[in-house]
């Protein structure tokens, strides 16, 4: 447990010296939040979906600043391959699994981090919190979204050498993953074609279980969602794992 500790200890320090990866993480997100919330809120309607737009808007960027963040705290492995950090850790008298925990821990923390920053944000432009077991209930499904894209970031970057490649094929793949999670729009409005593929995306019962949490609506079954998102959390850690042990020296 020292070495996980160790780890995260170094990822949480990190983090809050990085002022301008705070600031850069929850920009994108705010953005959407005030703009196309405030914009879109007097035109749209949403029947059983909550109060109005923006207090359906504010669980899909919650979700999506976990998204983010845990994802693209995967780079940190590429960056210690380069400068030899990694090197030097994979020859200590330590596991690669508990490495590599370490790291989907540090990973994960911060991204909740991010997610109640934009909670705490939410509140002031009119989110109201429904009760105190549902707002615990949002930050469980927040913790399940960010261990599981942590682990699913280090799992791609295991396999890298090149941090621009990297991020490259995350933006290919975490921007459809967000956009068909049903983050910005209600996913029993979508075409019978699509809805089949959005139900195949993990994302969507995390951004579900956090709505339910937040708002008490949902509309997928909170505790098939808890189901989902844990199974793949669950995988992504193995396999992770699976391709960090894999990581030649």
């Amino acid at each position: 447990m020292d070495i996980i500790y160790t780890i995260w200890l170094r990822s949480m320090k990190r983090f809050i010296r990085s002022k301008s990866r705070i600031i850069g993480s929850i920009a994108m997100p705010l953005f959407f939040l005030l703009f196309l919330g405030f914009g879109l809120n007097s035109v749209v309607n949403l029947p059983g979906l909550g109060e109005n737009y923006i207090q359906f808007l504010i669980p899909g960027m919650v979700a999506m600043s976990v998204l983010f963040t845990s994802v693209f705290s995967g780079i940190q492995i590429i960056w210690d391959k380069q400068f030899g950090f990694l090197k030097e850790t994979l020859v200590a008298p330590v596991t690669r699994l508990e490495i590599m925990l370490g790291q989907t821990a540090g990973g994960a923390t911060t991204a909740v981090i991010q997610g109640l920053m934009i909670l705490i944000l939410s509140l002031l432009i009119g989110l109201s919190i429904q009760t105190i077991p549902g707002f615990l209930i949002a930050i469980g499904f927040m913790v399940l979204i960010g261990i599981g894209f942590t682990a699913f970031g280090i799992a791609i970057a295991s396999s890298m050498e090149d941090m621009n490649g990297f991020q490259l094929i995350m933006n290919f793949v975490i921007f459809p993953i967000f956009g068909l999670s049903g983050a910005l729009f209600p996913i029993s409005s979508l075409p019978g074609w699509l809805g089949p593929i959005t139900m195949l995306d993990p994302l969507t019962y995390g951004v579900e279980g956090i709505r339910y949490g937040l708002t008490g609506v949902s509309q997928i079954n909170p505790v098939i969602c808890f189901a989902v998102i844990g199974g793949f959390t669950v995988a992504m850690t193995a396999i992770g794992a699976y391709l960090f042990r894999k990581i030649a020296i």
